[in-house]
């Protein structure tokens, strides 16, 4: 028998996969990834290291009002709906990555922990929900991300734009960075689109390296993200490109290095690198944990290849301190 629960978005969540299949439910953990083409097999967990630290919200931060003025907005985070380790620091501060166009993707990435199933139609009020929650907040550095929407024609670009727009009329000052999908078989239409606002920072993640792919981003394709990066960086020649790759999931180093040549081959600024933590067992299991030295090793070659900024660390995240990201490559003022 399958189980249902209720989240506090109040979307359904499937947590087991004993029952029939519901394509309109949220599917989490063992019941995302059964599906995947390649299986996850269970692993004993490696301990983690002494560097690997996580901090934790208090009472006194701000951590349950962000959470209060997300949901009175109908809006959605990347920090609560991928289980970021950063969530406590970052609400405590009052910054939020927000997620966009729902919190149903139609991808089953194994090292993510968003949602599956069946997406909801578009909410038309979101765009403007959403700058008004900015505005509010007073944010001046903003990251807008989304699920994959592989159901729309446009892979949810307009909806981009539509965000865009509304926070700019709102908070001409706030310098807007999106983090996109891969737009998959729809890149020009989605391209054509984003050229009528463009971001400040064009952000989309390769995530690991290519001989990975198969099993960690079924459905993806390494060459597609890379044309989408450069295609972007070729209309906008002034808006800084960026991109994020995890480690930990069974690559080397020297295949870190070979995508951080392609990401600068293909015109991209910014860079940055984390460990890959697992959400649950259901997902891919951590191959091994990176050491600082070779964190510091990754970030000193991303400059001598040409990057404008490399935040390379164990719990960096491709939006974790981005207006501090922005800032120290010249995109956004100091926050």
């Amino acid at each position: 028998m399958t189980t249902v629960t209720q989240n506090d978005n109040a979307s359904k969540e499937v947590r087991t996969i004993d029952g029939e299949y519901d394509a309109t439910a949220k599917q989490k953990s063992q019941a995302k990834t059964a599906r995947i083409p390649i299986k996850i097999v269970p692993v004993e967990r490696l301990k983690k290291p002494e560097w690997i630290r996580v901090k934790a919200a208090t009472h006194t931060s701000r951590f349950y009002e962000i959470k209060q003025i997300l949901r009175e907005h109908n809006l959605h985070t990347v920090c609560e709906e991928a289980s970021c380790p950063n969530i406590g620091e970052c609400f405590g501060k009052g910054t939020a990555t927000f997620m966009i166009m729902g919190d149903k993707c139609t991808r089953r990435c194994p090292f993510c922990d968003v949602g599956h199933g069946r997406p909801d139609p578009l909410d038309a009020d979101e765009p403007l929900n959403l700058a008004k929650t900015i505005a509010a907040m007073r944010l001046k550095y903003v990251v807008i991300t989304s699920v994959d929407r592989d159901d729309l024609r446009d892979g949810g670009a307009q909806h981009f734009v539509d965000c865009i727009r509304h926070v700019r009329e709102l908070s001409p000052q706030t310098r807007i960075e999106i983090l996109t999908p891969d737009f998959r078989a729809r890149l020009d239409r989605a391209l054509g689109i984003l050229n009528a606002a463009p971001p400040d920072v064009m952000n989309h993640n390769l995530e690991t390296v290519p001989r990975l792919y198969k099993e960690a981003r079924p459905g993806s394709d390494y060459q597609h993200s890379l044309t989408l990066l450069k295609e972007f960086k070729a209309k906008h020649p002034d808006v800084s490109t960026k991109s994020g790759l995890m480690v930990g999931l069974g690559e080397t180093d020297e295949e870190i290095l070979e995508v951080m040549r392609d990401l600068r081959a293909h015109n991209v600024d910014m860079l940055t690198i984390g460990q890959y933590l697992q959400p649950s067992e259901h997902h891919l299991p951590v191959r091994r944990y990176v050491t600082p030295d070779t964190f510091k090793m990754f970030e000193e070659e991303a400059y001598k290849m040409g990057f404008t900024h490399a935040a390379v660390g164990a719990m960096v995240r491709s939006s974790y301190h981005a207006d501090v990201q922005a800032h120290e490559a010249g995109v956004a003022d100091a926050i």
